[in-house]
């Protein structure tokens, strides 16, 4: 939105500064000083590694119509500056503050505008894409873009919000207690989806039932007394913040007991899955092309919320035959001669790297199966323990060909699937992702299906990389299509 300059001080509840008239407008709001547009407003952010206030004369030189500033740091600047800057007391909370009087602003503008929120330990992104391509069937809808879930993030998101969009559909992540508490109190949000607990953070949690209690406060801070929560009746931890919700409730799973569930699923390996979608509205056979049951899951939950808009099954079979993966989250790539590699490389726990061996290994039609995990990041005391229980898991599945670790506590993990049985001589470990990645890419070879799976500081996607320089890539197709390349091709 638009903001005039006396909008801004009333907002953040301090003076305007003498420099400004009132009516002075704002074309928007930046934290990035490298980004910055003539006419916007800078909020001066202290990062972890940039502080923004070490760069407010550069952008007000460049154009920006005013600054703000942490109130202690204001005598650090010119009296010419000085004029145009609000002084606070915090500027991530003056961002903050900023962010939800757009919401109020837009949601006042029209009746009937609403915002959906997705949170939980597993398939965020994926459920907030899904979700946002169906409200947007019906409704124009402004969507976290990438995964700006944090504190920055959506604020900045929200802040987007105008007369061109009808919805929002936004991504809440957190790692401590208390994060996902401030971001719902910013724009309560009126459904909130959670999707799945699992182990993640552990290095600032103590345990799973910690992650659950952080995951809740979503649930807690809705747009009560008329929101409704959406939750996973198949997780326990999950379900039990139905005893929290002080409005609507409703339920997506496959147990029967859910409005919203997935029957006779056929999952299709590389070429997604097909399922019988059971809603209020009746029985319907869908189509979903991404990889794995879990992202069935992910649609049922985005489902159930797009519920809340009044969308369901009539709109899922041409929303969904448009779905593709997130950045390197399940994506497919085909090479020449039946060489495929799903590139699911943007993060990883061990929840969801043993779906996607179990996947792996379920996928028919390749000569080898190559499981190529990285190692698995902020799991804390526990870390070596849980790599070692999903080298026991890919170790026992016998369908896998070569398992490779990479960096550090993965080399637990090729050590269990030793002792369970898998091969010596198909294992490998590496230190780093650079190595891995010469490694893979001489030796694939066509018929080959390849897992790239591991937390996103060890970069796995270098051995995609990698394999594209010396294999030509032939985007995506049908699993049979690859198949019968891998059979004319390989060995």
């Amino acid at each position: 939105m638009r903001w005039t300059a006396i909008q801004v001080a009333e907002t953040l509840g301090v003076a305007l500064p003498a420099g400004l008239e009132p009516m002075a407008g704002m074309a928007g709001v930046s934290i990035d000083s490298r980004a910055i547009r003539p006419g916007e407003l800078f909020l001066a952010i202290r990062g972890l590694r940039h502080d923004g206030h070490n760069f407010v004369a550069e952008t007000l030189s460049r154009g920006a119509v005013a600054g703000v500033v942490a109130r202690e740091r204001l005598q650090e600047y010119g009296e010419e500056f000085r004029r145009k800057l609000f002084a606070v007391d915090d500027t991530l909370v003056a961002l903050h503050r900023l962010a939800s009087r757009a919401c109020e602003i837009w949601r006042c503008a029209k009746p009937g505008r609403r915002i959906g929120a997705v949170a939980g330990s597993l398939g965020k992104t994926t459920t907030k894409e899904i979700f946002a391509a169906l409200v947007g069937a019906r409704f124009r809808v402004l969507k976290t873009q990438g995964n700006l879930n944090n504190e920055y993030g959506l604020p900045l998101t929200l802040l987007q919000l105008d007369d061109q969009y009808d919805a929002a559909v936004v991504e809440m992540g957190m790692s401590h207690r208390g994060e996902l508490a401030r971001l719902a109190q910013i724009a309560p949000p009126d459904a909130g989806v959670i999707t799945r607990i699992a182990v993640e953070h552990l290095e600032f949690f103590s345990s799973i039932e910690e992650i659950a209690l952080a995951e809740r406060e979503l649930i807690e801070n809705l747009a009560w007394p008329g929101a409704t929560a959406v939750l996973n009746r198949d997780d326990e931890r999950v379900a039990r913040f139905a005893d929290v919700a002080r409005g609507n409730v409703i339920w997506f799973g496959l147990s029967t007991r859910t409005q919203f569930r997935a029957e006779n699923i056929q999952e299709r390996g590389v070429d997604g899955s097909v399922f019988h979608f059971v809603s209020p509205s009746g029985r319907v056979q869908l189509e979903l092309p991404l990889i794995g049951r879990h992202n069935v899951m992910n649609a049922l939950a985005a489902l159930a919320a797009a519920s809340v808009w009044g969308i369901g099954a009539a709109e899922a079979p041409e929303v969904f035959s448009k779905l593709s993966p997130a950045d390197k989250r399940g994506e497919v790539v085909r090479f020449e001669h039946g060489l495929t590699v799903i590139n699911d490389s943007y993060n990883s726990s061990p929840t969801a790297l043993n779906a996607l061996a179990q996947l792996l290994a379920d996928t028919p039609g390749y000569g080898r199966r190559i499981l190529a995990a990285g190692e698995m990041l902020e799991l804390g005391a526990a870390a070596a323990e849980l790599h070692r229980e999903c080298g026991r898991f890919a170790g026992s599945l016998k369908a896998i060909d070569w398992i490779v670790g990479v960096r550090g506590h993965a080399a637990e993990m090729v050590r269990a699937a030793i002792e369970t049985g898998h091969s010596m001589d198909r294992t490998k470990f590496f230190d780093n992702s650079d190595d891995a990645a010469k490694f893979l890419a001489e030796s694939v070879t066509g018929g080959d299906l390849v897992l790239l799976k591991g937390s996103r500081g060890v970069k796995m996607e270098k051995i995609l990389e990698a394999i594209e320089e010396g294999h030509k890539k032939i985007g995506r197709g049908t699993v049979s299509e690859a198949i019968e390349a891998g059979q004319k091709g390989s060995r």
